[in-house]
């Protein structure tokens, strides 16, 4: 995996559960997406950005949650970036 562009991003290490997963896919050799440094670096903003795809894929809306994954799913598979 290339290193981030924010140095300071990538080497943060917080006490959070982003940082663990971090920790635990580097352990396996996993890649992982590099969001999961500025979930980590900014839980204060995190906590906003958690609250929000909560409501948008799992609250009462015309689409079910089910496909409101999928089409995150798929949307993520045109920008080649990891779901």
């Amino acid at each position: 995996m290339e290193p981030m562009f924010l140095k300071a991003v990538e080497a943060h290490e917080g006490d959070d559960n982003y940082t663990r997963a971090i920790e635990v896919m580097r352990r396996n050799g996993s890649e992982y997406p590099q969001i999961l440094h500025m979930f980590s670096f900014k839980m204060h903003a995190t906590v906003h950005l958690e609250r929000f795809t909560q409501e948008i894929m799992r609250e009462s809306a015309p689409l079910s949650p089910g496909i409101r994954e999928l089409i995150a799913g798929y949307t993520s598979h045109l920008n080649q970036c990891p779901f």
